[in-house]
């Protein structure tokens, strides 16, 4: 009975939180190692069906870069880098476009839908959710989103269904694609949605400070100054980045966190205890407003 009671108790502890979640939007960016897992996707869908069932609005952005560079060399098609970042060609947006519209996504769909839950793919292509332009004219079509259209996301989420974004998108000629970072994306469409919460999971516990310990809540002067003086660097950068331009476009906090760990996203929401690095400019709530 012990086991049973404590888990009891967990739930009656996470009552506050489930309330102040209800009905909220959650952007989750799934990547990583835990996407080649069977058993990493199963429990991470599980997480999307319950934040579902108890009355958020989950909308999951997924990435596949381990799976396109797997498809790459089975082809034989030769990457070139620029400055670190893979230059994206006709042939390899092909692929890129192949891998994160088709088999990632219809995957993590497929292993919501295991779960018991409602979800359908979709790529930022579709309903020109995610137009792009060319980020860098050296790396082709790797796109920087310029304009969002998420109409569509709302449609689906209202009618109980969750979607699930491939961070591939449509740009301003006809016929032109190009691959988006799923950070970026998740960042865009968590803006345009003025998601209440941002959740990026990656390999790594959050983001360290000086003294190489995760720190759970930061606010953007502080990821600033940090960045400023190298304590935050390499490819937590981008991660930091796409927090803050989130938050200045409405979000109400975004957190990175370990998506290696079991139930992560559940303990950022519904727990005291949180998980990784919460960034916001505003002080966080507990206790639910109460609709009158």
């Amino acid at each position: 009975m012990s086991d049973a009671a404590h888990t009891a108790k967990m739930l009656s502890e996470a009552l506050p939180y489930l309330q102040r979640y209800s009905g909220a939007v959650v952007v989750v960016k799934f990547g990583g190692n835990a996407m080649g897992d069977d058993a990493a996707m199963a429990e991470f869908a599980r997480d999307i069906v319950l934040m579902r069932q108890v009355g958020v609005n989950p909308v999951v952005v997924h990435g596949g870069g381990p799976m396109i560079n797997e498809m790459l060399e089975k082809l034989g098609i030769k990457s070139d880098f620029v400055r670190g970042k893979r230059v994206t060609d006709k042939a390899t947006v092909q692929v890129v476009e192949m891998i994160l519209s088709g088999l990632v996504n219809k995957r993590i769909v497929q292993a919501i839908m295991d779960a018991g839950g409602r979800a359908v793919g979709i790529s930022g292509k579709d309903d020109d959710l995610m137009v792009c332009e060319a980020d860098d004219p050296e790396l082709g079509f790797v796109g920087r989103p310029v304009e969002m259209n998420v109409q569509v996301l709302r449609d689906l989420y209202n009618a109980g269904i969750i979607p699930v974004v491939a961070p591939v998108a449509t740009g301003m000629a006809d016929n032109e694609t190009f691959n988006v970072n799923g950070d970026t994306a998740a960042g865009a469409i968590a803006g345009a949605l003025k998601a209440d919460r941002l959740l990026l999971l990656t390999d790594v516990a959050g983001v360290k400070g000086a003294d190489g310990t995760v720190m759970t809540q930061i606010t953007p002067e502080e990821i600033r100054q940090m960045t400023a003086s190298g304590i935050i660097a390499g490819g937590m950068i981008p991660k930091t980045e796409t927090a803050l331009k989130a938050l200045e476009e409405g979000v109400r906090a975004v957190t990175i966190l370990d998506g290696r760990v079991a139930n992560a996203c559940l303990m950022e929401l519904f727990t005291d205890h949180g998980a990784g690095s919460q960034i916001r400019s505003t002080e966080p709530r507990v206790k639910p407003r109460v609709k009158r």
